[in-house]
């Protein structure tokens, strides 16, 4: 047959739809996270030096 190459894999089209819905909940997870408690730059500890008692 000549139609073999107008065939879908739904199962593979099922797939890739469902990642891309999963991965949209997860951006949009990952958003509401970061406005919520937004990532700070990290502090630089200054060296102290101990005390002499």
């Amino acid at each position: 047959m000549s139609n073999d190459e107008n065939l879908i894999d739904f199962g593979a089209e099922r797939d890739k739809r469902i990642h891309d819905l999963h991965e949209r909940r997860l951006n949009d997870v990952r958003k509401a996270f970061e406005q919520a408690m937004p990532l700070t730059k990290g502090k630089k500890k200054s060296a102290k030096k101990p005390k002499k008692r």
